[in-house]
């Protein structure tokens, strides 16, 4: 998938995660792609109900040797 921006988030634990993700959110336009780069279990529920509550959209979730990666379209 294609990405905008790559936000590496890998041995960062909850809450910084979230933190990161928003502060880079803010700075895109609306309809790009945000590719996330997480080793945090806790992201994959942080990151989907994050994107739920701020009108952003998760568009992917995949896992590739213990890195979490998440596509999230600017709302």
């Amino acid at each position: 998938m294609n990405a905008d921006k790559v936000l590496d988030v890998k041995g960062l634990a909850c809450p910084m995660p979230i933190v990161k993700t928003k502060k880079q959110m803010n700075e895109m336009q609306q309809g790009q792609v945000l590719e996330i780069h997480a080793t945090d279990q806790g992201a994959k529920s942080d990151l989907t109900a994050w994107a739920k509550s701020t009108g952003n959209e998760m568009l992917e979730q995949a896992e590739d040797g213990g890195v979490l990666k998440f596509w999230i379209r600017k709302g």
